[in-house]
């Protein structure tokens, strides 16, 4: 039986998407084209433009979008590499038609997941090992006879027979390719995911060509030549907000709940979080004051913990009392079932919210890196807030706080 391939445009997707370009130096024939056994990728050449960051933000939106005339196209393969600490998002997507043709590139618990969409194949597969690692991984994919290849760091991790026939028909000549989002809802992937991917990109080219990318979203929200630790950082004013219905519930019998941070840097003043509703967003709180934790409920007693780094911070909160502690540091004080009463009941209300960084209409200098989040025990996915600023690094931290360091452009 005589078999068909599909539409030459998925052809050419393929072809511009999941092949991505060799290195920039020529190497010998008998080592892998774009790895050499022993190359370091942790310096950036003084050649290479600067490393992209891979996030716009909360959202889906790509943080840049090229367009190809891929009747130019010189190569058939292409490479990028990439560091990351998050374990799940995209990478880069592309199409010649959103509803028909479409490739995406992504990771999935630390992993790299292609997912293809075309007349020829409807696929999702992942591949390789961890890479969410925070070192820079090669990636290199391409195509050979009717298969694609994926190679990590030089070592093949993936082949695809059959994802698409010969070319038979005149190409569309353009296709996008969008960086670090999606043009359309996550929910229509054939597998969704969180689209976010806190990351970096660097020496990237496509298929031998120049492209300009076309900016469609803020790149400038971090430097990625900055040098970077896993955690979570919100630079000053940045602010998230959960819904506490989304957050494992206290429990009852007593009536107990508590909130664990891992604090790696801070600096300034201002909030850290607030429980709270939207229209009273500080019924109980912790701010950080001349590097000292205070902890305040509306008219009712402070607690005051100096700053330790490094240390887990806990908030528990009880039927009558308030804890908060940090090492072998603990304060203690019992509050009056009217101060108490009303935040114990934000949990069955629809507006009862969790507050992190500063708060809505808060002049906040407080910038600090969590090592994480959790209540309840539970680790919270800040890809998964109801709200959050954009300039949240996600899952990455600076090194430190000092003022040379240009934490936010």
């Amino acid at each position: 039986m005589e078999s068909r391939g599909p539409p030459a445009a998925s052809y050419w997707l393929l072809l511009l998407l999941l092949l991505l370009l060799l290195p920039l130096l020529p190497l010998p024939p008998y080592i892998h084209q774009g790895w050499a056994l022993g190359q370091s990728l942790s310096t950036q050449r003084s050649q290479d433009p600067p490393a992209k960051y891979l996030s716009s933000g909360p959202g889906q939106e790509p943080v840049a979008v090229m367009t190809f005339d891929f009747t130019e196209t010189t190569k058939t393969s292409s490479s990028f590499e990439f560091r990351t600490w998050d374990p799940e998002g995209v990478i880069f997507y592309g199409d010649t038609n959103a509803e028909e043709d479409w490739f995406m590139l992504g990771l999935r618990d630390g992993r790299l997941e292609i997912q293809l969409h075309n007349h020829w194949a409807q696929l999702t597969v992942g591949a390789g090992p961890r890479v969410d690692d925070g070192r820079w991984h090669q990636v290199e994919v391409k195509i050979a006879g009717d298969s694609v290849l994926l190679w990590v760091d030089g070592d093949e991790m993936l082949r695809l027979r059959q994802v698409y026939g010969s070319l038979v028909d005149k190409p569309q000549p353009l296709m996008r390719i969008a960086l670090g989002g999606l043009p359309f809802p996550a929910s229509k992937l054939l597998l969704p995911l969180a689209p976010a991917l806190d990351g970096c990109l660097r020496r990237d080219s496509w298929l031998g060509q120049e492209a300009q990318p076309a900016l469609s979203a803020s790149t400038s929200l971090r430097n990625c030549s900055v040098e970077l630790q896993p955690g979570l950082f919100f630079p000053p004013g940045a602010r998230a907000e959960f819904s506490l219905q989304d957050l494992p519930r206290p429990h009852t019998e007593p009536w107990a709940f508590s909130l664990d941070l891992g604090l790696k840097l801070a600096a300034g003043s201002g909030h850290l979080l607030a429980l709270g509703a939207r229209e009273n967003s500080s019924w109980l709180s912790l701010h950080l004051q001349d590097q000292n934790v205070v902890l305040t409920s509306g008219a009712g007693p402070r607690l005051e913990l100096p700053v330790a780094l490094g240390l887990p911070l806990q908030l528990k909160l009880a039927a009558s009392t308030v804890i908060l502690s940090q090492g072998p540091k603990t304060e203690v004080f019992a509050m009056p079932a009217e101060v108490l009463g009303p935040l114990f009941k934000l949990w069955a209300q629809p507006q009862g919210r969790l507050f992190l960084g500063a708060l809505p209409g808060e002049d906040s200098s407080a910038s600090f890196c969590l090592d994480g989040l959790w209540a309840q025990g539970q680790k919270l996915d800040m890809d998964r807030a109801l709200s959050r600023s954009q300039d949240i690094w996600t899952h990455s931290c600076p090194q430190n706080s000092s003022n040379d360091t240009d934490l936010s452009n």
